[in-house]
């Protein structure tokens, strides 16, 4: 039978408040994780800490943090590590805005570097030692199918996502003999306020419908839809339990096949 009980594994979700960070730590929580959620919305995520699933006698936290600031950041995930190992990390943060890479200011490279590799590189460091101590670590981050094919008109993020994958793909190669994994989830069009957001920046330079520029993408993918956020958590959530022990160092694409290469 294939293992996917997560009963007794601590979590933390970062960008857990609203969209794919959000049903990642529903999903999580209903394989019996502990779930610790991130974001800078305090409300909101206690929000989303009552909608947990508790049946199986999770203790759920949350802290609020903003990934401009790493070494706040750091200094929260410190005080958290003190309290317990967390075996399962979410690195997911918001996608810096859009534009062309040529037109970017340094300062969007080195906001959203920062935003990125630094912070997700902060969290492993304070929480790989808990996790080769037990055995079990999984380390997923949530990026982009940019690192496979650059998406037009996000410059900023095609080169950025693309450091994040590399950096992932080295740490899987130094961390695997501890019983660490690390992976990249890279979701395709998924219904979140990002997308949306997208979508109206493309309709308002283009002239065009929010309907029509919705189609046109919707068009792109061979499932003609766009993905609905539990769909990339049910990968996220499949990586991060025993199942996937042996999967290590790799992109997953999540995107309905729009991805022109395996």
């Amino acid at each position: 039978m294939m293992n996917i009980d997560l009963t007794g594994k601590n979590a933390l979700v970062c960008g857990s408040s609203r969209g794919i960070g959000k049903a990642t730590a529903m999903q999580l929580a209903d394989m019996g994780a502990n779930v610790t959620l991130v974001s800078r919305n305090v409300e909101q995520l206690g929000s989303v800490m009552n909608e947990l699933d508790h049946t199986k006698g999770q203790k759920h936290d949350f802290f609020a943090a903003d990934f401009s600031d790493a070494a706040d950041l750091q200094k929260k995930a410190m005080a958290l590590a003190a309290t317990k190992t967390i075996h399962i990390l979410i690195n997911n943060t918001g996608g810096p805005a859009g534009g062309p890479a040529n037109k970017a200011g340094v300062n969007e490279f080195t906001s959203a570097f920062n935003n990125h590799l630094i912070c997700n590189h902060v969290l492993v460091q304070t929480f790989m030692e808990g996790m080769k101590k037990d055995n079990y670590g999984r380390i997923i981050n949530v990026i982009s199918t940019s690192v496979k094919q650059p998406l037009d008109g996000l410059g900023v993020s095609n080169t950025i996502r693309g450091a994040v994958a590399n950096w992932s793909k080295t740490l899987a190669n130094e961390l695997g003999a501890f019983g660490v994994t690390v992976n990249n989830v890279l979701p395709g069009a998924t219904l979140t306020g990002r997308l949306q957001e997208i979508i109206e920046a493309k309709a308002q330079k283009t002239g065009k419908s929010v309907d029509s520029i919705q189609e046109q993408m919707k068009s792109a993918v061979p499932m003609k839809r766009f993905a609905q956020p539990e769909e990339i958590a049910a990968a996220i959530a499949f990586l991060a339990s025993p199942a996937a022990s042996y999967i290590n160092g790799i992109n997953v694409p999540v995107d309905g096949g729009r991805t022109k290469s395996l």
